[in-house]
């Protein structure tokens, strides 16, 4: 039987830029990069008020390709940071749409993506989705439990990169996802490493505020008593440590750069601090691998490494050298959101799976 057509519209806006693209199923045939100015977006004094800008914006450049938004079966948007919720698809409602407007669980660009896939998706009479947020909470009871009964583990990651490759993964192995023991790394700006048991990850580290794997421009876990110490020297502001621990942490705080083809190129000229520090990152994304590894009692399926840095030959390497006796690896480079996007809104329309309902599920 001949899958049945469906032209998806995603969306997936930053804080300077609003990628689009348009699949007929699963298969890309526009993708573009709407860039915003920084004088563009000081006309709005939230975050929330450039939704109609964004909208128009993507509306005209659907017209300048050519594209017949009539023809349109479904809009699909990033999830933004509502309440930690299940992976899956879900369908845009007004519960969402108030939690995005507010920021439930903070302000960000991406709060824009159901947002504006509504709007679209509202005028169309077709339906709007997200997909795996970076809220995504599925940790078992015993991985919240942090040592410190002032503080709970959280489940902050790549979300919808991990959930995409694992289940790549699990269509090329002909198996099913929720029959995988799976841990999945995505390696970017942050880096997070997730055990995916039964189709759900039960752990994983808290890839923005401080745990796990320092990443080209985060600190991942520090010493906490030498921390506490340094926030209470008198040398610093809160935000400051803050900017240390997320987004001058990591590559950027050793070597002053968050670009790992720089760093590599000043490696390959014989800089042997950054080769140690390069290094350093990879025996630490490792060293999380392997403490996933016991999550799952040794009993792993495959171990795959995906995001920007997975390009690296080097640095994948030299993490694959020290765990790949744990079980087979396998890379999948890039973040390939606009896809995974589509993805997962074509399950829901082909019947693979059935739309959540947020926020329960």
């Amino acid at each position: 039987m001949q899958k049945q057509l469906n032209r998806i519209l995603v969306i997936n806006p930053g804080s300077t830029s609003t990628k689009i693209g348009v699949f007929d199923n699963d298969v890309q045939i526009l993708e573009k990069t709407i860039r915003h100015s920084t004088e563009e977006l000081a006309d709005f004094p939230a975050i929330i008020d450039q939704f109609q800008f964004r909208k128009q914006n993507i509306l005209e450049a659907l017209d300048e390709e050519g594209m017949n938004v009539s023809k349109l079966s479904a809009v699909c948007g990033r999830g933004g940071l509502l309440r930690p919720i299940e992976g899956g698809t879900y369908a845009v409602n007004e519960v969402m749409l108030e939690d995005l407007r507010e920021g439930y669980s903070g302000q960000h660009a991406s709060n824009l993506g159901g947002i504006i896939a509504h709007e679209i998706a509202e005028g169309l009479n077709i339906p709007a989705f997200i997909v795996d947020p970076v809220v995504v909470d599925e940790l078992s009871p015993v991985a919240r439990i942090s040592g410190f009964s002032l503080i709970e583990r959280k489940s902050i990651f790549h979300a919808l990169n991990q959930k995409a490759v694992a289940r790549r993964y699990a269509k090329e192995s002909g198996r099913a996802y929720k029959d995988l023991r799976l841990i999945v790394t995505h390696m970017g700006g942050g880096i997070t490493v997730g055990v995916h048991e039964d189709g759900k990850v039960v752990d994983v580290n808290n890839g923005l505020h401080g745990d796990g794997p320092f990443s080209p421009e985060r600190a991942g876990t520090v010493p906490a008593g030498d921390l506490v110490e340094l926030c209470f020297s008198g040398q610093y502001y809160r935000h400051e440590i803050m900017k240390k621990l997320v987004g001058q942490g990591g590559l950027v705080g050793y070597l002053g750069t968050n670009d790992a083809v720089t760093v590599e190129k000043r490696i390959q000229k014989g800089d042997k601090e950054a080769a140690l520090i390069y290094d350093a990152m990879a025996y630490q994304v490792a060293r999380e691998i392997g403490s996933a590894s016991a999550v799952l009692k040794g009993q792993v399926d495959a171990i795959i490494l995906t995001g920007g840095l997975a390009y690296g030959k080097d640095f994948v390497k030299s993490i694959s050298d020290r765990i790949s006796w744990i079980a087979d690896v396998v890379v999948h480079p890039g973040e390939n959101e606009l896809q995974a996007l589509a993805e997962g809104a074509s399950r829901v329309l082909d019947g693979e799976e059935q739309a959540r309902i947020y926020p329960n599920g």
